[in-house]
Formats: structure tokens, C-alpha cells, sequence
């Protein structure tokens, strides 16, 4: 996320790359420690706090936000994120190995009701998501119906209540380094939609969008 980073800060924000023990920890253990982290960072500032987070990382910003918004809250954007789920999750995630390499929370991101993703509610807060189109893992793309960055469906990245919607050509492992990317997060963070006027973008209408 660091060039993601850079280029917020060249555009006027202070930006905190927070980290996290993604393949050790539970979800309620993680949720602990990034709501910690937000804390720490950013306690006594006086300017709107925003989040943006990839994968599993968007995931947990809707979570931490549902359970314990600060109450400077501006806008959120949401790079790849499994908002209902991923069926890689449902085809590996009992097998043992696939918890070892990827850790506690990720066997949480499957497509059934009772997912992590499929228990949050639908955002009260200004959101735009990023979808990407191209897919770096051919055995993904098999195993995800329709359009898919090789781990996640398009489709399956939407959620009820987002302000705006945008799928670039990006892959799912790489989407937050490129530079369309970095340049829609800025202006959906300083305006509140995206450009829809770019050349190196696809834009959809999203039906789940509160106009």
C-alpha cells in the first residue's frame, strides 16, 4: 500500500499505512488490533478520518466501522474487496494448509450466510469500491463465475448502500499500485464519487447505489 500512500500525501493528505497480523490472528483478534492502531494515529486529529483498504483489509474497515466509528469519519474506499464473499474460500478453505498459509480470517470470506463479509451490515458512510477486471491466477478465474480479478467476482465486490461504483483494468493482488487507482481513491475522497471520465477506466452503473 506504500505507493498508494505517496500518492495520497502528494495530493494533501496525511496518510498511516497501519499493519496487521493477517494470516495469524482471528477476526475479533484483528478488529482489536487495528481499532488499537486507529486509535493511536488518529486520536486528537482535527481533520476528517478516511479509510481505504484492500481485500481482506476492506473487509475489516466495514467491520471496524460497524462496530466503532470515529466520530470524525469521512469517506470510505474499498479496493477488491469480498464484500459477499469469494468461492475460492468456499472450494479451499476447509483444507488445513489453506488456513496455515492464509491464517484464521481468511477461511471467514466464503459466499455462505453466515460469512464475516455477509454479516455486515450495509454501510451508513459515504463509500466507493474499486473492482479489478484482469486476473493474474487462471485456476481463480475457473473457479469464479462471470468477470473476476482471479479471487474475487466482480459482482461479488458489491454492496447495498455504496455511493459508487468502478471496475479498472487491475488485478486483484496489485490493484491498489496502480495509477488510475491511486488517482480515482483521491477523488472519491475529496469530492465523494469517482471520475467517470477516464480513459483507462470502466465505469458501470451499480443498481446498489444510493443516488
Amino acid at each position: 500500500m506504500q505507493k498508494l500512500a505517496e500518492g495520497l500525501r502528494d495530493q494533501g493528505f496525511e496518510p498511516h499505512n497501519l499493519d496487521y497480523p493477517s494470516t495469524r490472528q482471528t477476526p475479533e483478534e484483528l478488529l482489536k488490533s487495528i481499532a488499537a492502531a486507529v486509535e493511536r494515529c488518529c486520536a486528537g486529529e482535527s481533520g476528517r478520518t478516511h479509510f481505504v483498504g484492500h481485500s481482506l483489509g476492506a473487509i475489516l474497515i466495514r467491520a471496524l466501522l460497524a462496530e466503532d466509528p470515529p466520530p470524525t469519519l469521512g469517506r470510505v474506499v474499498l479496493l477488491a474487496p469480498p464484500n459477499r464473499g469469494s468461492e475460492i474460500v468456499d472450494t479451499f478453505g476447509e483444507y488445513a494448509i489453506f488456513e496455515a498459509i492464509l491464517g484464521p480470517t481468511a477461511v471467514e470470506l466464503g459466499t455462505d450466510e453466515g460469512s464475516l463479509p455477509n454479516n455486515l451490515p450495509a454501510p451508513d458512510y459515504e463509500l466507493g469500491i474499486i473492482a479489478g477486471n484482469q486476473s493474474l491466477s487462471p485456476i481463480g478465474s475457473v473457479l469464479l463465475p462471470g468477470d473476476d480479478d482471479g479471487t474475487v467476482r466482480i459482482e461479488a465486490t458489491r454492496v447495498e448502500g455504496a455511493r459508487d461504483f468502478l471496475v479498472v483494468e487491475a488485478t486483484h493482488t496489485f490493484i491498489m499500485s496502480e495509477p488510475e487507482v491511486i488517482r480515482q481513491v483521491v477523488h472519491f475522497l475529496k469530492v465523494g464519487m469517482f471520475d467517470h471520465t477516464g480513459e483507462a477506466l470502466q465505469s458501470e452503473e451499480n443498481p446498489d447505489v444510493a443516488q
